[in-house]
């Protein structure tokens, strides 16, 4: 079995400090239905991102799941469009009245730069509705990485949302080295690059990285707190959550896949590219 301390860790930055969260999270809005979604639970997931584009099936479940046991869920979830700071408001209020809940444990400017906007505004949005206890931590999820990385040091985000795997490993300079100052959390997403990583590319004769390989590489990196999964059904996240049995990355291990990796992307099959 894995050490608890590579499947669980406590994360401050989610609002609850003291509680240990499964590092595996599970969006639901690619296909796990509402028995695969409870037994997902059952499992032991507790960090849910939580999206209103094909998930109406899955609300009741959450509804039933929050009012079971609270404070054992992170629910995470966002403004689509955050370009101002009432529609902030409003998708932060309309989601926590449709979950039936007092709070989000996480709430996000998605896509920041292209479908939402830092500014006074927002950020007046995002740090009232923590103050009022209607979420507990605020956060983004962006692709600019040297923005993020500003942001990282100087801003009052709790969490980043970011894309971060074998082909696709620039966070690890962009990134990362800014975590420091503050702390924020780190939830990376994309840890199969759309399921690029799942195949052999062109001349490529060694080993293809497992789904479970994709979630270990992102999880064996310290500076990732919880990697997404979006499986379609419950048999898929099992196997991604068995994988995690394997524990963090050997050396021999990390090198073949950064190799893989770089190759994946385009690049020397020697050393990934940071990108």
């Amino acid at each position: 079995m894995a050490d608890s301390a590579f499947t669980h860790r406590e994360i401050p930055s989610f609002g609850s400090p003291g509680r240990r969260v499964h590092r595996l999270g599970l969006a639901c809005n690619y296909g796990i239905d509402a028995a695969g979604f409870e037994q997902a639970l059952e499992r032991g997931i507790q960090y849910v991102f939580w999206t209103t584009m094909r998930t109406g099936h899955l609300r009741e479940p959450l509804k039933k799941a929050l009012a079971r046991d609270r404070e054992r869920m992170v629910v995470a979830a966002g403004a689509s469009l955050g370009w101002f700071g009432g529609s902030v408001r409003r998708a932060a209020e309309k989601q926590l009245r449709q979950l039936g809940t007092d709070y989000l444990d996480v709430f996000h400017l998605f896509w920041l730069g292209t479908t939402s906007a830092w500014t006074d505004a927002t950020i007046e949005a995002l740090t009232k509705l923590k103050d009022e206890g209607k979420v507990r931590a605020i956060g983004i999820s962006i692709h600019d990485r040297k923005r993020a990385g500003r942001l990282a040091e100087e801003s009052p985000l709790d969490v980043f949302m970011l894309r971060y795997n074998a082909a696709h490993p620039g966070a690890e300079r962009d990134i990362f080295p800014h975590l420091e100052k503050r702390k924020p959390a780190v939830v990376a997403y994309t840890a199969t690059s759309w399921r690029k990583l799942l195949k052999a590319p062109s001349g490529w004769t060694g080993p293809v990285m497992t789904a479970g390989d994709c979630y270990r590489f992102c999880l064996s990196s310290p500076h990732v707190d919880v990697a997404l999964t979006g499986p379609k059904t419950f048999a898929q996240l099992e196997e991604n959550l068995n994988a995690l049995d394997k524990g963090p990355l050997s050396a021999e291990e990390e090198k073949w896949m950064r190799a893989f990796g770089a190759k994946v992307h385009g690049g020397s099959q020697l050393a990934a590219p940071l990108l």
